[in-house]
């Protein structure tokens, strides 16, 4: 199977800024006792072994301990429910990390899936704000810091993260997140975004 895949991406976690597993690239441990993160994937433009998966929108939930790579991570996957049948199993199979590419570096810390759900999302990635509506159990405002004075946000590089080398200093200033059993609220707290590209 042969897919690539190309859009943006923001995340929101429940460390404080900065969040020194991202900063560390997973060496250090989370601010807190657990990790309670959300990322959220626009597919902008996407091929999965030939069926078209463009402006497709995928959320990863992930509960994990402090030290991330201590693995025993509990994630769970929700996908647009504008994604038909054929788009949502091609979705799955690479964000689940079983089609190799990046979301594979993730493969082996997951000691639990909790599932795979569908749901109405609404994705805006607009300058420095990021948005995310997940139904009515999500929504994430994500805010990029810039400088006073600078039209760049500041930024992490060099660090390994699966959807980018380079990311975005950023923080939540809407933080509203429950699924999969979990509900948590990491407003004010730590955020990423970037570009991404991927392929396999």
């Amino acid at each position: 199977m042969a897919w690539k895949l190309e859009g943006t991406y923001f995340e929101n976690c429940s460390c404080d800024v900065l969040c020194p597993c991202g900063a560390s690239s997973l060496v250090l441990p989370a601010d807190k006792e657990r990790c309670q993160v959300l990322l959220a994937f626009h597919v902008e433009q996407g091929n999965v072994d030939g069926v078209d998966v463009s402006d497709r929108t995928v959320v990863l939930i992930a509960d994990t301990p402090a030290q991330m790579t201590d693995g025993n991570w509990r994630l769970g996957v929700i996908l647009d429910d504008g994604a038909s049948d054929e788009q949502a199993q091609a979705l799955g199979g690479v964000f689940g990390g079983g089609q190799g590419g990046p979301p594979a570096m993730l493969l082996p810390l997951i000691g639990e899936m909790l599932g795979l759900e569908s749901a109405p999302i609404t994705y805006a990635d607009d300058a420095f704000t990021h948005r995310l509506k997940v139904g009515d159990d999500i929504e994430l405002v994500v805010e990029d810091f810039v400088p006073e004075g600078q039209s760049e946000p500041s930024r992490l590089v060099g660090v390994f993260h699966p959807a980018n080398s380079t990311l975005t200093v950023a923080r939540a200033t809407k933080s509203k997140i429950k699924a999969f059993g979990m509900t948590f609220d990491n407003e004010g707290k730590n955020g990423h975004s970037a570009p991404f590209s991927w392929a396999a």
